[in-house]
């Protein structure tokens, strides 16, 4: 196997890894003035992702660091061309770290307020726009023959692109629905099941418009199996739900954005921007990738570090495991907030 396609293989992994941990983060955040209903219940939700949350978003920085080594020329059109949305995003996730660090420095309710509309608006922009960013990958952009962009903001809001952020959006609310009642017990966790049902029904039927849709464009036999798989996760995900339980199905939303998000990979392969204008003009796994002597470095650097990073985060959310309720709230904490890096009380 040619190293070009081995880290093409590799950022879609990494791209994996961040829509299904980062999802029922964003997911949790957009929930948050929806399923509490006073500020103990809020913080019970932030304390579900509080250990877990930046560590998260990690996986975000190292596919965007892997893309501009292993394929500079994809990195180079991609963000000249997405700049406004990729501004947005990043704006809204540093807004939304502020947010969980500051929002227990007071214990005024409209210092608190304010933070948690951040946490929300901070959620809510990258969960739809990561989905418009994918959609307009996988459909095509306008690209010349000196392989740049040449469309305008508006060129990516086409029905398809819009169509794939709500899902992607409806994925993530499941996805941190179910997260909310995994994680906790009390009122906070049946409303958080009942919802995560509603919402995963609606999102049902949107990700398969959309998927059939992608497989419409630029499917092939791969990754109408992997749509075909994610749609069954999602329904034992739903399931697992209905069932009572919330271990299998957060396995299933877990699965379910993982299997949607590879396909759209194998969709997109050779490809890694393709072009409206002309195919010729394309981005490929080949024509877009660094030197030999670059990926091989980078192949190694991998392997040795990949397998320690895991195991760590692996051993966070073991850590962190157990389920949190109202009761595990001292009335006290808002006195006493914590040391950075760790879960609000």
């Amino acid at each position: 196997m040619e190293l070009t396609t081995v880290w093409f293989i590799l950022i879609a992994v990494l791209w994996i890894g961040y829509f299904v941990l980062e999802g029922f983060d964003f997911g949790v955040g957009i929930l948050l003035p929806f399923l509490a209903r006073n500020d103990t219940e809020r913080r019970v939700m932030i304390n579900t992702i509080g250990p877990v949350w930046d560590g998260n978003e990690v996986w975000v920085l190292v596919a965007g660091g892997a893309t501009f080594a292993a394929f500079p020329e994809w990195y180079a059109t991609l963000f000249s061309g997405f700049y406004l949305p990729l501004l947005l995003i990043l704006l809204a996730l540093i807004v939304r770290g502020v947010a969980f660090e500051y929002r227990h420095k007071h214990d005024r309710a409209s210092w608190r307020g304010r933070w948690d509309k951040a946490i929300f608006w901070g959620s809510l922009l990258p969960a739809v726009l990561w989905g418009v960013a994918f959609a307009n990958i996988v459909r095509g952009v306008p690209i010349d023959e000196n392989k740049e962009y040449v469309g305008g903001f508006f060129d990516l809001l086409g029905p398809y692109a819009l169509l794939g952020g709500l899902t992607t959006l409806g994925l993530f609310l499941t996805h941190g629905a179910v997260f909310v009642a995994l994680k906790t017990d009390g009122d906070i966790r049946h409303r958080a099941r009942d919802l995560g049902l509603v919402l995963g029904l609606a999102t049902a039927a949107l990700a398969v418009v959309f998927l059939v849709w992608t497989q419409a464009i630029t499917g092939s036999l791969w990754s109408s199996a992997l749509f075909v798989g994610a749609a069954l996760a999602l329904l034992g995900g739903l399931f697992a739900t209905w069932k009572v339980r919330e271990g299998w199905a957060f396995v299933g939303t877990f699965a379910a954005i993982g299997l949607a998000v590879a396909g759209l990979f194998v969709a997109l392969f050779p490809d890694v921007m393709p072009s409206s204008l002309d195919p010729a003009w394309s981005l490929t796994t080949t024509n877009a990738a660094a030197t030999d002597y670059t990926l091989t470095i980078m192949t190694w650097v991998a392997v040795i570090f990949t397998p320690l990073v895991l195991m760590y985060q692996g051993w966070t959310y073991w850590v962190f495991r157990k389920r949190i309720s109202v009761h595990h709230i001292p009335a006290e904490a808002a006195a006493t907030p914590p040391t950075a890096g760790q879960p609000t009380r």
